[in-house]
């Protein structure tokens, strides 16, 4: 029994193209997760036209990789990748193929894939093409290269992160024989750029699996190739599961005794990415040696306390925890939240004072947004007003 699969804007692609007298399946990622109830994402086809010819087809395409054979094509306001069946060559770089060869035989369009479970194709109308083993290894949760193994990571070594990486997601298990051509080709992963890296590691981190890609990092010797790992795998598992990839990165340099910007430049993190781990450090360092004061609450966004703090319970497990409710709590419960929230500004000082501007606006203005925070006086203008007169006037 078969059932519809894709959008309806990819269904009218592949049938378009079956129109025009070529094949054309969904293949890829989208099909494996369709396979296990996820949500279908990042749907791709995969057909017997050449660029030129898909692109004769339709009327509206983006040229994204026509020399590997991919086209954009754009249906209904959606865009579709369509790729043409290939076959590669040899891979000096351990990354990209030196050439490509279009083929007419989606067998062979397959064969070139990583791993079992990514060597599926699907019809617009849900029937499986299952030519290596798929599906059976989806049941047996099994992580397997299509074909020799280490072929498949000569070719592009960060195949073998990406083993890891599907580990940490899917919960699956790496294949003996595949397991054994990571063990023996780990130090190729050196030839991998961070920037690939640093993605895989973001999609690691998001995972309900970290601590078995954990595991099968410190196993198969990548981690003493790669840019920086931590050594304390045990104490790292102890930080999991990761909110978000960033929190994965911040426990990362933690549990590794790395600072923050060690960690930005490794793996080239954004600067976003790099102050989060700056805030987190501080927060981390100051939590260790006392509890979060007023001042810690106002200070640091949530994201980062409760990492701090997550941090604490993981990496040290003594003193007395706060539960992420009551930092929650705490936060939520801060008169003012940042200083954009007091309710008076430098207009009103030089109202109240008829004086000019100046930088003594700047330094009354943090006098005010502490007594608020601390609760000297309350977030309303009169109350400020009152208070800001009296100690501007005995200041004098």
């Amino acid at each position: 029994m078969t059932t519809s699969f894709g959008t309806v804007p990819s269904r009218e692609v592949i049938h378009i193209l079956e129109n025009a007298g070529y094949e054309a399946v969904f293949v890829g990622g989208a099909v494996r997760d369709h396979l296990l109830g996820k949500t279908a994402t990042d749907i791709d086809i995969a057909t017997s036209a050449e660029p030129k010819e898909v692109k004769a087809v339709f009327p509206t395409t983006v040229d994204i990789g026509t020399a590997h054979g991919t086209i954009l094509v754009l249906m209904n306001g959606e865009p579709i990748e369509v790729t043409t069946y290939r076959t590669e060559g040899t891979y000096t770089d351990h990354r990209r193929p030196d050439e490509v060869h279009f083929v007419k035989s989606l067998q062979e369009d397959l064969r070139r894939r990583d791993f079992t479970i990514n060597a599926l194709a699907m019809t617009k109308d849900g029937e499986l093409i299952d030519l290596f083993g798929g599906k059976a290894d989806m049941a047996e949760r099994i992580i397997r290269a299509v074909g020799n193994a280490a072929d498949r990571f000569n070719e592009d070594a960060l195949r073998m992160f990406r083993a890891i990486r599907f580990t940490a997601v899917l919960g699956f298990d790496i294949e003996e024989q595949t397991l054994k051509a990571i063990r023996d080709n780990a130090t190729q992963i050196r030839y991998i750029s961070v920037e690939r890296l640093k993605a895989e590691m973001d999609k690691l981190f998001a995972g309900d699996y970290v601590v078995k890609a954990f595991h099968n990092i410190q196993n198969t010797g990548l981690n003493l190739h790669l840019p920086l790992f931590p050594t304390d795998t045990e104490k790292l598992n102890r930080t999991v599961p990761f909110e978000s990839a960033v929190e994965g990165w911040a426990c990362f340099m933690i549990v590794g005794n790395f600072s923050p910007s060690d960690v930005a430049r490794a793996y080239k993190l954004s600067n976003v990415e790099r102050t989060f781990l700056s805030t987190v450090k501080d927060a981390y360092v100051n939590r260790m040696d006392y509890q979060f004061t007023l001042d810690d609450y106002y200070n640091y966004d949530l994201a980062t306390l409760i990492t701090a703090e997550k941090l604490i319970r993981s990496i040290h497990a003594n003193g007395e925890a706060i539960s992420f409710t009551e930092i929650k709590k705490m936060k939520q419960s801060l008169p003012i939240q940042s200083i954009a929230d007091l309710s008076v500004d430098g207009k009103k000082l030089m109202e109240w004072t008829s004086q000019k501007g100046g930088r003594w606006i700047g330094e009354w203005i943090g006098k005010i947004e502490q007594a608020v925070l601390h609760g000297t006086c309350k977030n309303d203008p009169n109350d400020i007003k009152e208070w800001f007169l009296y100690e501007f006037n005995r200041e004098k």
